[in-house]
C-alpha cells in the first residue's frame, strides 16, 4: 500500500458533477447532496489503515456538518476485484458497523475520483452553496491517535465557513492510502 498525499487544488475550483449508487443501488447526483450552506466529500474506503482510523471522526463531523446545514457523501473509489475488503456488499456492513447515516457511495469506474483529482484514502473536499472548494485538506493534525489531535483543521474550516468568517489558505494536505487505480 502506497502512502500519498492529496494535491493542491485551488480553492474556489467548482465541484464536478457525478451520479453514483450506494451499495443498495440507490443512484445520487452530488448537485442534489448539497445543504443550504454546501457539502463535504470524502474519497475513504474500508480496507486502508489511514481511512479505518479516521471513519469514526468523518462520521462525528458530518453529523456535526449537518447541523451546520452542510450535507456529506464519501465515496469510495476503490472497487477493484483486488480488494474485496471494499466491495459494495462490504460497504453495506460498514454503513451498519460505522453507523453511517450519509450516503456512501460506490465509484465503480473511478471516474468521479479522477474528476475530482482524488489521490488517497482519506481525501477531503469542503465545497459552498455556490459548489466552489472552500477547503482541500487534511482531518485534523494526528491520523494515528485521536488522543494527540491538537488541531482540528477540518473543524475550523467547518465552523469558520458556517459562520461566514474566512477559511485558512494554508490548508495541509490529507495523507492515506493511494487509490487502487484499475489499469
Amino acid at each position: 500500500m502506497a502512502l500519498l498525499e492529496s494535491i493542491l487544488i485551488p480553492l474556489g475550483s467548482t465541484m464536478p458533477e457525478f451520479e453514483l449508487q450506494d451499495p443498495e443501488g440507490k443512484s445520487y447526483k452530488g448537485n442534489e447532496q448539497y445543504g443550504d450552506r454546501g457539502l463535504m466529500v470524502a474519497f475513504m474506503c474500508n480496507h486502508c489503515p489511514y481511512a479505518i482510523a479516521v471513519w469514526p471522526r468523518v462520521v462525528r463531523l458530518a453529523q456535526y456538518a449537518r447541523g451546520m446545514r452542510i450535507n456529506t457523501v464519501v465515496i469510495n473509489p476503490n472497487i477493484h476485484p483486488d480488494f474485496p475488503e471494499d466491495s459494495p456488499a462490504e460497504m453495506k456492513n460498514k454503513i451498519k458497523e460505522w453507523g453511517i447515516d450519509f450516503p456512501y457511495l460506490a465509484d465503480e469506474t473511478q471516474q468521479t475520483a479522477k474528476d475530482f483529482r482524488a489521490q488517497c484514502t482519506p481525501d477531503i473536499f469542503l465545497f459552498n452553496k455556490d459548489k466552489k472548494l472552500v477547503y482541500h485538506g487534511r482531518i485534523d493534525d494526528n491520523w494515528k491517535d485521536e488522543s494527540k489531535i491538537t488541531r482540528e483543521e477540518l473543524k475550523e474550516a467547518l465552523n469558520n465557513h458556517a459562520a461566514g468568517l474566512p477559511i485558512s489558505q494554508e490548508q495541509k494536505p490529507s495523507m492515506g492510502c493511494s487509490i487502487k487505480w484499475k489499469v
